[in-house]
């Protein structure tokens, strides 16, 4: 898996992320600064930590349809989790 290989996300862009009131961000490969992420108020969902950083390109996409782990996720769908996982719809659930 080539998202393995480094980390896609850490504490800056955490932090960022934070700032920006997002909920939560899902990373489908690593993160790195564990210990700075979990102090964050936002949610971070990713498969595993690995200490080695990503090149920087200040490349990025917005308004696309993104595949995580074999599941594909279109703009405008919800995603929902929790710590046992994450359930994601065309619609917004109901509460309760």
């Amino acid at each position: 898996m080539a998202a393995a290989r480094c980390a896609l996300l850490g504490g800056n862009l955490g932090a960022t992320a934070a700032r920006n009131g997002w909920a939560g961000v899902v990373i489908d490969g690593c993160v790195r600064d564990v210990a700075e992420l979990a102090l964050l108020d936002v949610g971070i969902r990713a498969l595993a930590s690995m200490p080695l950083p990503t090149e920087k390109r200040n490349e990025g996409q917005k308004d696309i349809a993104v595949q995580i782990q074999g599941v594909w996720v279109h703009p405008g769908y919800w995603l929902y989790a929790d710590e046992d996982g994450m359930v994601i719809s065309a619609r917004r659930l109901k509460n309760g």
